[in-house]
């Protein structure tokens, strides 16, 4: 797809927000606090750096600068100030400003219900770029970067810059859904609908996993350890928790 010929500056903002759900099946306090370490040792500022620099990298922009914190009991957050060109005057060799209102952070939030025996890690990242990069071709890295159960993303571009006619242009990307910019390798694996308003260039996608692979879902227990009732009721309850995560509200 050619880019869209432009006057001038591309001031269009565009915004990803993208929250993960990774749930867990731990039944004693002491397996639920083990896994919420377990994260939170996998996830630590370290990691999630590593996964943001590497999403800087990937939709084209450059790091300026990194402010990362691990929180205690669990937890941690990371901000990534970048710029995706520099703006230099005609006839001069000095960079003299950068677009440094583009940035991505990253939150976790680990914590578990005692009363279920489940166990939940939150992920939210966002990312706000200026100019002509955009961080939906960041999906498939963003999902496969975690144990993603359930999804929720919402894209929204404000402003609006002009074509070289003198035409407003106020979404310089053609775009329906979300999920166009979605492996179907990855789509396969999951339910998803959208909720878009067009007219304000705002577009959402939640997706839930299809499949319940159980081994998947203990920590510190082994299915085979299981009778076939109890596999059963594991399931049923990790599903209920999905739903009503994917849905928003409580329903069982």
């Amino acid at each position: 797809m050619g880019k869209l010929k432009l006057y001038g500056f591309n001031n269009l903002t565009k915004s990803l927000s993208f929250n993960i759900y990774d749930i867990c099946y731990a039944k004693s306090a002491r397996e639920r606090q083990d896994y919420i370490s377990y994260i939170d040792e996998q996830y630590n500022s370290a990691r999630l750096t590593e996964i943001l620099t590497n999403l800087t990298e990937m939709i084209g922009a450059r790091v300026l600068n990194i402010s990362g914190q691990d929180y205690d009991p669990q937890g941690a957050s990371v901000t990534l100030l970048i710029s995706d060109l520099s703006m230099i005057p005609a006839r001069s060799k000095t960079r003299v400003a950068h677009l440094d209102k583009s940035h991505v952070t990253v939150h976790t939030y680990p914590e578990y219900h005692p009363e279920t025996s489940l166990a939940t890690f939150r992920v939210d990242i966002d990312v706000a770029t200026c100019g002509q990069i955009t961080p939906l071709s960041t999906l498939d890295y963003l999902i496969g970067s975690f144990d993603s159960d359930i999804i929720t993303m919402d894209y929204r571009v404000r402003g609006f810059t002009r074509s070289v006619d003198g035409k407003k242009v106020f979404n310089d990307l053609k775009i329906n859904s979300i999920q166009n910019f979605i492996s179907d390798k990855t789509l396969e694996k999951y339910d998803a609908i959208d909720v878009n308003v067009y007219s304000a260039n705002i577009f959402h996608t939640k997706m839930l996993l299809r499949e319940i692979d159980l081994k998947n879902y203990l920590f510190n227990q082994n299915v085979e350890d299981l009778p076939p009732a109890k596999r059963q009721e594991i399931v049923d309850s990790l599903r209920k928790e999905m739903v009503e995560i994917f849905n928003g509200r409580n329903i069982y």
